[in-house]
């Protein structure tokens, strides 16, 4: 700086770092939304391009070591939104932005952010098929969740009024765009779960740009969606607009007036199956009815076939013939026993033991008589036999030999009869018995020569 007469004259380099200093210290932080042009990337790796709208441009530079932040490809006319530190190129003069990082501006951000979650939710499988649950044919209850400003709610309560009018609708007012919505949705299908009111729910709004119907793209929308125990039909936009919570909803409509046709039955074509039943079933209660009534006849004839009056009646005259065939056959029976028993008591005169008892008394009697008298006669040669038997035991009976004076010897240990002084040796014990009692000796000798003459030997 060169003081001259009271002036300060800067030097271009004094003055391009004082207007760097004041840009960044106003403009430190800055986020700028614009067009990329004239992007270039030199062999340094930074990126160079330029920032511009319909009336301005400014250049703008990132390095190489903020690039990796990036979450798409920086093309060349590309909507962005930069957060920058506004600075001053020296050496040129020109002002430029040193870019902290950079963003997808506009559709193109939603677009990517659409995609991301798209994906993430397909991985977790939010959106299969097998997660989807049938529509109730005829709910009793339906539930709206939409803006109750907003051209839907009307179509949608036009068509149900149209299509089945004694449908009771609940209504769940919602903002459908903004900050909130997302969470007064979510909140609303939470709602509408704990209530239980309704069997089937609406979620839906009218046509809108991607930005406009960004909160049925919201996560939480998703999750509650898919959480519901109510099946969902989502109606969002027209038939081209297609978002998130139509993919996990339960089944998709292509418009509002659409949901409401497929969440309420026609009620035309019910009148009409009603009347089809009411008639097959009149003509199913006639044909029961006839069948009745044929049945109810056939009983009727039955009965009068097997009225009890009659039954008594042929029991009666089947009892009276019955009696009279018991009479004949009973007096036939006695009949027959009569002349049995006459020809029995003819024969059994003919065996009457009487006679032949008589007979044999006598038989008896005769046989008695002669067994006493062969008995006496019997009894007489017995005792006459046993007297000669005994006067001949008596003359040889060894006591009258002993009574005599004789004596009967024996050993005394083996009892034998002693005939001979051979039988004997020297010490043998002799036991002698005599008519009256007997002893025992000792042999102290033995002769041979016997002292008796042969006439008393042989006695």
């Amino acid at each position: 700086m060169i003081p001259t007469q009271n002036r300060t004259i800067m030097s271009v380099s004094q003055l391009n770092r004082a207007t760097g200093q004041l840009l960044g210290e106003h403009f430190f932080s800055v986020m700028v939304a614009g067009e990329l042009s004239n992007t270039t990337q030199p062999s340094s790796g930074h990126l160079y391009f330029t920032l511009k709208d319909a009336n301005a441009q400014v250049r703008c530079a990132l390095f190489k070591t903020q690039q990796r932040r990036l979450t798409f490809k920086p093309e060349n006319g590309k909507q962005v939104i930069v957060k920058a530190q506004v600075s001053l190129y020296e050496p040129r003069g020109d002002y430029q932005l040193i870019v902290e990082s950079m963003e997808e501006a506009g559709d193109g951000a939603l677009q990517r952010a659409f995609d991301l979650l798209k994906l993430k939710l397909t991985q977790e499988g939010l959106f299969d098929a097998a997660h989807k649950k049938q529509l109730p044919k005829l709910p009793h209850c339906i539930a709206v969740i939409t803006s109750p400003s907003g051209a839907a709610i009307h179509d949608i309560l036009t068509v149900l009024k149209r299509r089945f009018a004694a449908i009771p609708v609940i209504i769940y007012p919602v903002a459908v765009q903004g900050n909130n919505a997302s969470f007064e949705i979510a909140a609303a299908i939470k709602l509408a779960n704990h209530l239980k009111q309704c069997e089937v729910i609406i979620l839906g709004r009218g046509g809108g740009s991607l930005e406009d119907l960004w909160a049925f793209n919201e996560e939480r929308v998703a999750r509650a969606i898919f959480n519901s125990d109510i099946p969902i039909i989502s109606a969002v936009g027209h038939e081209t607009d297609v978002t998130i919570a139509d993919f996990v909803a339960d089944f998709r409509a292509a418009t509002p007036s659409a949901a409401a046709e497929h969440a309420s039955p026609d009620q035309q074509e019910w009148l009409a199956r009603f009347l089809h039943l009411e008639i097959r079933l009149e003509q199913q209660w006639q044909r029961y009815i006839n069948q009745k009534q044929q049945s109810l006849l056939w009983l009727s004839q039955r009965l009068q076939q097997q009225h009890p009056g009659q039954k008594l009646a042929r029991n009666a005259q089947r009892v009276d013939d019955l009696e009279a065939r018991l009479n004949l056959a009973m007096q036939a029976r006695l009949a027959n026993h009569q002349k049995h028993m006459d020809m029995t008591q003819v024969q059994l005169w003919q065996y009457n033991p009487a006679l032949t008892i008589s007979n044999y008394q006598q038989k008896q009697h005769y046989l008695s008589s002669r067994l006493l008298t062969a008995i006496t006669h019997k009894l007489e040669r017995l005792q006459l036999r046993l007297l000669k038997n005994s006067q001949t035991l008596q003359a040889v009976s060894p006591l009258a030999t002993l009574s005599r004076g004789y004596g009967l010897s024996m050993q005394a240990k083996t009892k034998s009869i002693i005939r001979s002084t051979e039988q004997l040796v020297l010490g043998d014990l002799v036991q002698t018995h005599l008519a009256s009692g007997c002893f025992t000796s000792k042999v102290i000798s033995l002769d041979e020569t016997s002292l008796l003459s042969p006439e008393l030997r042989h006695e």
